[in-house]
């Protein structure tokens, strides 16, 4: 049993002794403003003119070009405001490093610069190449001044009213800069085979903190050579109530593509997407400017008018294209047919692509397994300044072992055990659903002393319908086959809305039916785009408002009601049939089942071309899609917690969520929705709940199925709405939006969440309840929940003051590691043996030995990983080894997988007791409030732990019924959505990923989209 656990996070030993170091900088100079910003807005209309000149290109070609510089973002100040602080400065560059831009390399760069400004089909008007060379000459004729900057303190703060540490925003930079530095000048990193060298990389000046990343690495796997890298990122965050800022290193793996497609002969980049290229000279990029190791990034794009490829235009390679790189320059035909060719040692400029999922399989596994994680932070840490340590281990807080709910049950051990237990569960779950039933208006026709269930299956070929017939009553414990064997097939085959072919089970508490309707008619099949449509936007909304009336349509000639919501499983195609963009028919029918009054849980066709169509392949589908499903209709056991009279007597628990649509869609604005969900013990039976959302129409919280199908409504966008700009633009080209419409959108949804979370407390009012809310999902939108201004036992609602919780009231924040916000960690072994991942709640370890601190608000949360990735934690992805037979055998293609550690912070509770009668409750211990909430993430129905706890995982499942489309009956209008969103699936929260691992380097996918970070907003 791990006792402790450490994470790879620094802080000041001492506050009072700084940690400071000595710069050089540069202010931006603002007589540029005026001449360039006329250059940059030429022929553009008014509304989309920019007060700010975008130096984001510049900024990051800077920090490619010039060794040691550290470019801090402009800012976008509000009218009348100064553009940056006194004190801080456009570029830095460490007091001891030679002049990053020596004598006309700054011009070559600022010239280069200029020609991105220019808008490109006006870049041969007579009027726009005059006002060019006039500002070129204005850059010329303008000397760069570096100025003397001593003593730069790195990591002292003042903290905020709440006793937090609030850091300078240029601190986020040059500390995390000058760790990185630090480690660089290391000697490299030796392991079983060869050593690690790092070089650094060039950060955007909005990509807060520094990145490392060592020399290609290749291994040979089932007969071929797959290229990785490791790499290392340094980051600054703040801790609620801590005063202190920490650092934190997070190493990964990136892996690069190297292997072609045989019938194209180059690389599959995804299509309507930039792929990252990672680029590293020989030689200086420009004669003069001092060597660097550091590397550039550039990205390619496909190139309509010759359908290749083409390095994106506004971004480092545009610049660097222009310059005296030219010649060496990798040609993105040639990089793209000969990947490997780049990878290597070679002339002139090297090039390594990186690897997206969409690419298809690399065999090189994703992330790191804690122990070599650890050696790898023992070395880096050896870089640390003096006045720099790691913060001290955590240790296990309350609760006995892994701090596992009152209603857990222990694993079974051998197969009749597994069986029992199977029997059980599916027991409990036919219970629960007929309790729920009524509660949830579930009920048809209700017998005497019975609910009356109907459930649908959605059925496209035999093998999946029978496996789900078996499975349905395998789930719900039913006996027998509901009649299925009496029915010929083709009764099942001829079977139509209204006419079904009818299976029917009975227990003493309740009447199941389910009704198997194969899907005619192309209702399964992909959407069909009309290519006459000119707008992809338009094309997209047309086609699956059709698919989504056609379903809704048929449902409801099979007798399906929006006021009595049902549950149905879907059979659907196997992705591989969905080959064009856009086709999926998933949303579609998610939608028009919902319109119906229908929840939908997918189940994929096996697909025949990889022969992975086997009987045990589709039940496990079959099984776990109708255990999603029956969740969804509120069918849930709630974790009961261990804390007894510590905490009140039927507590609740309450969720906040922001829905999200995703800025890549062709809006390009992004939007949010508020959710919430209400988590309500029963005294019925051990763990049953009941789970409601809140209408905020009717203001009232409502079943979850009702909440869930009410989504869809809400979601849809009006084109009538003034923030919705959705005209204009070329056929798959959409609109611009102005960075000043992206504010006032994001303005007037904080002042929407405002309302909705002031009406959703108080019909929490009289009632004990937790509030837990994530904080990168929803701070954006509720700033009070950002580091920076949140106060202990307080709250803050819109633009009122802060003020004391409702007596009823608790509020917690949750964090994860998204944005590498939370520490990466590992159990702590006894000597001699493997670091390892540990699952337990986690606090500080008391001064003293004595009780742990009263005012102690955060604490972690770590989980057991499934039993099915049993994958050693000393796995090691860098050595070759000699296994038991000796031969020499690598382990790099071994996927790596951490539980992730989760931050728990008690924001708000009563820790004094009400000295009013008639008698003073027991005042709140914080460190019972989270373990309760570590608890919630154990939910006994779910095979493996949750990444979140229960209320805020139902919340984000409300996603899935949250695809933006435009009201009905408004031509010309575009989707704002076009990829799709995965459907819930509950029980794989904190299992392996589907994809990259959390901990990996590789970049997030397409459209991800950042959250706002814990630090004071970026200017």
């Amino acid at each position: 049993m791990y006792r402790e656990i450490r994470r790879s996070a620094y802080h000041l030993a001492d506050p009072a002794a700084p940690w400071t170091e000595d710069y050089r900088a540069l202010r931006f100079p603002e007589r540029w403003q005026s001449t360039l910003l006329t250059l940059h807005n030429h022929g553009r209309p008014e509304t989309e003119w920019q007060r700010v000149l975008p130096t984001r290109s510049l900024d990051t070609a800077l920090q490619t070009l010039a060794p040691e510089v550290i470019v801090r973002p402009r800012a976008r100040p509000p009218i009348g405001e100064g553009p940056m602080p006194p004190e801080d400065f456009w570029m830095y560059v460490p007091a001891d490093a030679p002049d990053p831009l020596p004598g006309r390399a700054g011009g070559q760069v600022l010239n280069a610069w200029l020609r991105t400004l220019v808008p490109r089909r006006s870049e041969h008007n007579p009027e726009l190449r005059a006002l060019l060379l006039r500002c070129s000459d204005e850059l010329t004729d303008t000397p760069l001044s570096w100025e003397s900057v001593p003593r730069v303190d790195l990591l002292g703060t003042h903290p905020t009213e709440g006793g937090t540490a609030a850091p300078e925003p240029r601190q986020f930079q040059l500390a995390t800069d000058a760790l990185a530095r630090g480690i660089r000048g290391l000697d490299p990193y030796p392991f079983e085979g060869g050593e690690l060298r790092f070089r650094a990389l060039p950060r955007g000046p909005r990509d807060q903190g520094a990145e490392l990343m060592s020399q290609p690495l290749c291994r040979t796997i089932k007969r071929k050579e797959w290229w990785f890298s490791i790499t290392l990122n340094i980051s600054l965050h703040t801790v609620p109530f801590d005063p202190r800022p920490r650092l934190h290193l997070h190493w990964g793996v990136r892996r690069w593509a190297t292997h072609t497609r045989s019938d194209t002969g180059r690389l599959p980049l995804p299509y309507g997407q930039s792929t990252t290229v990672h680029l590293r000279p020989k030689i200086p990029w420009l004669p003069g400017v001092p060597a660097t190791e550091r590397g550039a990034l550039a990205r390619l794009r496909r190139d309509r008018a010759s359908d290749g490829f083409t390095w994106a235009e506004n971004d480092p390679a545009g610049i660097l294209h222009q310059l005296s790189v030219v010649g060496r320059f990798p040609v993105p035909d040639r990089l793209l047919a000969d990947p490997a060719h780049w990878i290597g040692d070679g002339p002139g400029v090297r090039a390594a692509v990186v690897h997206s999922n969409h690419m298809g399989v690399h065999e090189v596994g994703p992330g790191l397994m804690p122990h070599q994680r650890s050696q790898l932070t023992a070395w880096a840490e050896t870089a640390l300044p003096a006045r720099v340590v790691r913060l001290p281990d955590l240790v296990r807080g309350r609760g006995k072992g892994i701090g596992a709910p009152a209603n857990r049950r222990p694993k079974p051990v051998g197969e009749p055990a597994k069986k029992a237990e199977e029997v059980r569960a599916a027991q409990a779950r036919s219970r629960a659903l007929a309790v729920l039933a009524d509660r949830t208006g579930l009920t048809f026709e209700p017998a005497a002393g019975q609910a009356y269930v109907t459930v649908r299956l959605l059925w496209r070929t035999a093998e999946l319908r029978r496996h789900a017939v078996r499975e349905f009553a395998r789930t719900l414990g039913l006996d027998g086959d509901g009649g299925a064997h009496a029915l010929p097939e083709q009764v099942f085959d001829d079977a139509r809305p209204g006419q079904p072919a009818v299976l029917e089970w009975r227990t003493p508490e309740l009447v199941v039916q389910l009704r198997c309707l194969p899907l005619t008619d192309g209702l399964g099949d992909r959407l069909v785009l009309d290519p006459a449509v000119r707008r992809k936007g338009e094309r997209v909304a047309r086609a699956l408002a059709v698919r989504r009336r056609e379903l809704s349509g048929w449902l409801r000639a099979d007798g399906a009601d929006l006021n009595r919501p049902g549950l149905a499983l879907v059979e659907i195609a196997h992705r591989s049939t969905f080959r064009e963009a856009d086709t999926d028919p998933k949303f579609a029918n998610r939608l028009g089942c919902a319109d119906a009054g229908v929840l939908t849980q997918f189940v994929v066709t096996p697909s025949v071309e990889r022969r992975i169509a086997n009987a045990d392949t589709v039940q496990h589908r079959a099984h776990h899609a109708w255990l999603d499903g029956f969740r969804q209709l509120g069918v849930r056991v709630l974790p009961e917690h261990t804390l007894g009279g510590d905490l009140p007597d039927g507590l609740q628990y309450a969720a906040l969520w922001m829905v999200k649509r995703r800025k890549d869609g062709p809006t390009r604005l992004p939007r949010h929705l508020p959710v919430a969900v209400l988590v309500t013990p029963l005294p019925e039976g051990s763990g049953l709940c009941v789970v409601r959302g809140w209408d905020d129409d009717t203001r009232t919280w409502i079943p979850y199925p009702h909440f869930l199908l009410g989504l869809v409504k809400k979601a849809e966008i009006d084109p009538s709405v003034p923030d919705e700009p959705g005209s204009g633009g070329t056929a798959d080209d959409a609109p611009r939006i102005t960075a000043k419409a992206r504010r006032t959108n994001l303005s007037e949804q904080r002042r929407e969440t405002a309302r909705f979370l002031q009406r959703m407390l108080h019909s929490l009012r009289n009632h004990p309840t937790v509030l837990i809310t994530h904080a990168q999902n929803s701070r954006s939108h509720w700033p009070w929940l950002q580091d920076g201004q949140i106060e202990p036992d307080m709250i803050r609602i819109g633009h009122a003051p802060p003020g004391g919780i409702d007596d009823e009231l608790r509020l917690v924040r949750v964090r994860g590691r998204a944005g590498r916000e939370t520490a990466q960690w590992w159990g702590l072994a006894e000597p001699g043996k493997a670091h390892g991942q540990p699952a337990g709640f986690w606090a500080v370890r008391p001064s003293g030995g004595g009780r742990r601190d009263p005012g102690e608000r955060v604490f972690h949360s770590s989980t057991e990983r499934p039993g099915t990735f049993a994958i050693s934690p000393a796995l090691d992805r860098l050595a070759a080894r000699v296994n038991a037979a000796g031969n020499l055998t690598s382990q790099a293609g071994t996927g790596a997988w951490n539980p992730t550690l989760v931050e728990i912070a008690v924001l708000g509770c009563h820790t004094e007791p009400d000295a009013e009668p008639p008698s003073p409750p027991v005042p709140d211990e914080p460190e019972a409030i989270a373990l309760a909430t570590h608890q919630l993430r154990m939910a006994p129905d779910y095979p493996v732990a949750l990444s979140l706890p229960l209320p805020l995982h139902l919340a984000g499942l409300a996603q899935a019924y949250v695809l933006p489309t435009v009201a009905a009956g408004e031509p010309g209008a575009e989707t704002t959505d076009g990829e799709t969103v995965p459907e819930p699936s509950d029980e794989m929260a904190e299992s392996p990923p589907v994809g990259p691992d959390p901990d990996a380097a590789d970049p997030p996918g397409p459209g991800a989209e950042p959250e706002a970070p814990d630090e004071p907003p970026l200017r």
